[in-house]
């Protein structure tokens, strides 16, 4: 099946954003762009509110008026759009089988507002098999720095990034912007120091190269893959979160990996996905691992 961004509309400004930076996405990668709008008939308390057939031409409505503008900033671009009769969350993802990137507004302001990053965000997000990219309305409205790059964090094992740096690498490529590969680290406390994991730092040369070293066995199948893209290495000590935030002043993309937990009150997906989504100055995409 030929692969698409699909960018979830729901008629607020950010979702307009989020469209306008999925078109130009889709124009980079040489894909076609598919706008969804989820609709499902609810009876409501109120009566004049409960007729479907008004709500289905509204939500028609909201789906054109998002199109008729994407088609008009972005001529040449391969576009379809179509109304999901189903939950937003269920209908974004339902479109994953096709959808090489989900897109979706950010700075939600509740559940009413369809695709924002409120609940439904962060569900679609936390449960989704396909890179999610979270858009702010000013980042829909701006260009991408032209001398930008895309920035990635790599946590762990070159394994456990891999889906990220993978996005990160592909991004850069379609866009022939560099990568700028982050990975921070920490002093572990004294009783997590093992004789192996000293050995293997002391063979490093320190703490610092080994996780230098540890960074570039990660980017080397990257680099080989995408020999043309231009890779910026960085290790500094700190927090993950706070690390890459320091770094993100210009990029045109931030690329974090998450693995989704389940908390008390729903998904969860993890504190430095979490961070980067609700204080990053770019777009956000959100990748899971393995």
């Amino acid at each position: 099946m030929s692969r698409e961004i699909v960018a979830g509309v729901d008629g607020s400004p950010e979702s307009l954003a989020a469209a306008d930076w999925a078109a130009r996405e889709a124009l980079h990668r040489g894909l076609p762009l598919r706008l969804a709008h989820a609709w499902r008939w609810e009876p409501l308390d109120l009566p004049l509110l409960q007729d479907p057939e008004d709500q289905q031409r509204a939500a028609h409505a909201v789906l054109r008026e998002a199109e008729a503008t994407i088609a008009e900033r972005h001529p040449g671009l391969a576009l379809t759009a179509e109304v999901l009769p189903d939950t937003p969350v269920a209908a974004l993802l339902g479109t994953e089988d096709r959808a090489e990137l989900l897109v979706i507004g950010s700075r939600g302001r509740g559940a009413v507002t369809g695709f924002l990053l409120g609940s439904y965000g962060q569900q679609i997000i936390a449960a989704a098999t396909r890179p999610v990219v979270a858009v702010r309305s000013r980042d829909g409205e701006q260009a991408e720095p032209p001398a930008g790059y895309v920035l990635v964090g790599q946590l762990g094992s070159p394994e456990d990034s891999a889906a990220a740096l993978g996005v990160a690498f592909e991004t850069a490529a379609a866009r022939g912007a560099a990568v700028r590969a982050v990975r921070a680290w920490s002093l572990p406390p004294l009783y997590a120091y093992s004789p192996a994991s000293m050995r293997l730092a002391d063979e490093a040369g320190g703490l610092v190269p080994y996780e230098e070293k540890a960074l570039r066995e990660a980017l080397a199948p990257w680099r080989e893959r995408y020999p043309d893209v231009p890779v910026v290495e960085h290790v500094e000590l700190g927090s993950a979160g706070q690390v890459l935030l320091s770094a993100s002043g210009g990029a045109q993309l931030l690329v974090v990996g998450r693995r989704a937990r389940r908390g008390a009150v729903g998904p969860r997906i993890g504190s430095v996905a979490h961070a980067a989504l609700h204080l990053a100055p770019c777009p956000v995409a959100v990748v899971p691992q393995g």
